[in-house]
């Protein structure tokens, strides 16, 4: 009886193995091109001196600042007032969504896990049924058209995704440590202001962060809860310029390029904060 003897040669697995790597980072290149293709030409479509995109070359070879010299001067006061609202937003979630985590987190109670479902069914509430109900509420509170009346109701949609975030990074803060800072005489709200904030940095960004994009691209709050110019975000800017604009698509894409600028750069300065506070409720 015989044994056949299969050998392989190490540099043909080895020329395999290599090829392996570069296919990957090929389809990757691939999947990133067409992702980002959309962006691309709408930074190409604001640059056009013409205004008009169906025949825009794939590269602008005489670039227009037209178009973002006409979005600046109509759009300047919807994207200072969407900076306000979402900056407003920001604070207000963290206000109450940071202390209301702490103790979800630190608090051993028997309603806790009532309040975190509560709070998961307020985060799956469609964003319309909100709308109308703050419609009506604010209609009687004289909100209507206010800086105010679109923070709160921002805030109201960012509030319950910040809670969950927090409460599971603060979950991993050691019991030991906050005890040690009440036998040192601080009292519950020290110890969360001194130790539990400083400590949930990561976390605090990350919230802090989504809140802001919610309330930067929201449209629903903001047809709801605006009927006249006088308050208007930059989203609703761009809804009303369509009707106007649509013509000249250069102006449009530059007010799409100037709104998407902050996003942008608050996801690149925050990029390592928000990857360590998204996985710090990961890993206990």
């Amino acid at each position: 009886m015989t044994t056949a003897l299969i050998t392989v040669d190490p540099r043909a697995a080895r020329r395999a193995g290599s090829r392996r790597p570069l296919i990957y980072t090929a389809l990757g290149l691939l999947f990133l091109g067409i992702m980002l293709f959309p962006v691309y030409w709408m930074v190409n479509a604001s640059l056009q001196p013409s205004g008009n995109t169906l025949n825009a070359a794939l590269i602008p070879l005489e670039p227009s600042f037209a178009g973002y010299e006409r979005a600046i001067s109509d759009q300047g006061r919807n994207l200072l007032t969407s900076l306000i609202v979402s900056v407003g937003a920001v604070v207000v979630s963290l206000g109450i969504a940071a202390p209301a985590a702490y103790a979800l987190a630190q608090f051993r109670y028997r309603w806790i896990n009532i309040a975190l479902l509560v709070i998961l069914i307020a985060q799956m509430i469609p964003g319309i049924v909100i709308a109308n109900a703050l419609y009506a509420a604010y209609n009687d509170l004289g909100l209507l058209n206010t800086v105010a009346g679109l923070i709160l109701a921002d805030a109201s949609h960012a509030i319950p995704f910040a809670i969950l975030v927090l409460r599971a990074f603060m979950m991993n803060v050691h019991p030991s440590i906050i005890e040690a800072a009440r036998v040192d005489g601080a009292g519950q709200f020290r110890a969360f202001w001194s130790i539990v904030l400083p400590v949930s940095k990561n976390a605090l960004i990350t919230a802090g962060l989504f809140a802001f994009l919610f309330a930067w691209s929201d449209f629903l709050f903001a047809l709801t809860l605006t009927t006249t110019p006088d308050i208007r975000p930059v989203t609703l800017g761009i809804y009303q310029y369509l009707g106007t604009q649509v013509s000249n698509w250069s102006a449009v894409m530059a007010t799409a390029v100037l709104s998407s600028l902050p996003a942008i750069l608050l996801l690149l300065l925050a990029q390592r904060y928000i990857a360590a506070g998204a996985m710090g409720g990961a890993v206990k």
